[in-house]
C-alpha cells in the first residue's frame, strides 16, 4: 500500500569533513529534525579515517537514537559498534554480508534505477532498497529513476523504499506519498547553513 504517513529522513554524510566542526553541525541538525538513520559515506577508503569518523558520529547519533550505517565497509560494522551497512553496488554482496553481520544488523542496498535489482535485494533480505538519482545529480551514470517506480513499489512491495540523489522541494512534494524515506545529503552540505537548507527542501512535509 502507498505510504500514508510522511516519509522519514535518511541523512547521508558529506564525502569528507572536519570532525570537530562537522560534529557541531550534525548535532544541530539532529536536535532540530527527526532523522531515522544516518549513512557514513566517505570518499576515503582508508579504514583509520573511516573508523575515526564513525567513532565521532556514533556518539552523536546514538545519543539521539539515530541509527548509523557505514557505506560498503561491512567488516567494520561490529568493530565500530555501528548499526549496519549500506551496499552501494546493489544486491551482489548482500547474501554474504547478511551471513557475516547476522539478522539484527541493518543492511540496505542502492539499486540505481533498476526495479530488478531492487526486487532481488528485497528477496535476499535487504532491510531497505534505495533508488536514484531522482533528478540529475552526481550519483550514478547520468540516468534518472522513473518516479512511477516509487508508486509501484509502495503499492506492491513491503520492503521500505528510499529516494536518493538530487532531491528538490518539488520532488519531495511528489515523492512524499510513495516513499518510506527521503535521503538528504549533497543537497544540503554545500550550503553555509545546512540546517536551513534541509528545512527548506523538506518544507512540503
Amino acid at each position: 500500500m502507498a505510504n500514508v504517513s510522511k516519509p522519514q529522513i535518511y541523512l547521508i554524510s558529506p564525502p569528507q569533513f572536519d570532525l570537530s566542526g562537522y560534529g557541531d553541525v550534525l548535532a544541530e541538525i539532529l536536535d532540530s529534525q527527526a532523522v531515522a538513520c544516518m549513512r557514513l559515506s566517505l570518499a576515503s577508503k582508508d579504514e583509520d579515517t573511516i573508523a575515526r569518523s564513525a567513532d565521532h558520529l556514533r556518539e552523536i547519533c546514538h545519543a539521539r537514537d539515530v541509527a548509523l550505517v557505514v557505506e560498503d565497509h561491512f567488516r567494520l560494522v561490529e568493530r565500530l559498534g555501528l548499526d549496519g551497512c549500506h551496499l552501494s553496488d546493489g544486491p551482489r554482496l548482500l547474501r554474504d554480508v547478511r551471513k557475516d553481520l547476522g539478522q539484527e544488523a541493518i543492511i540496505g542496498c542502492y539499486c540505481g534505477t533498476s526495479k530488478h535489482s531492487g526486487l532481488s535485494a528485497g528477496e535476499i533480505g535487504a532491510d531497505y532498497v534505495t533508488f536514484g538519482p531522482v533528478s540529475t545529480s552526481a550519483l550514478g551514470d547520468g540516468s534518472v529513476v522513473d518516479l512511477d517506480l516509487f508508486a509501484w513499489w509502495s503499492e506492491m512491495i513491503e520492503v521500505p523504499v528510499v529516494a536518493e540523489g538530487g532531491l528538490t522541494v518539488e520532488l519531495v512534494r511528489q515523492l512524499a506519498p510513495v516513499t518510506d524515506f527521503l535521503a538528504i545529503g549533497a543537497e544540503i552540505w554545500a550550503s553555509d547553513t545546512p540546517l536551513a537548507a534541509m528545512k527548506a527542501i523538506l518544507a512540503p512535509l
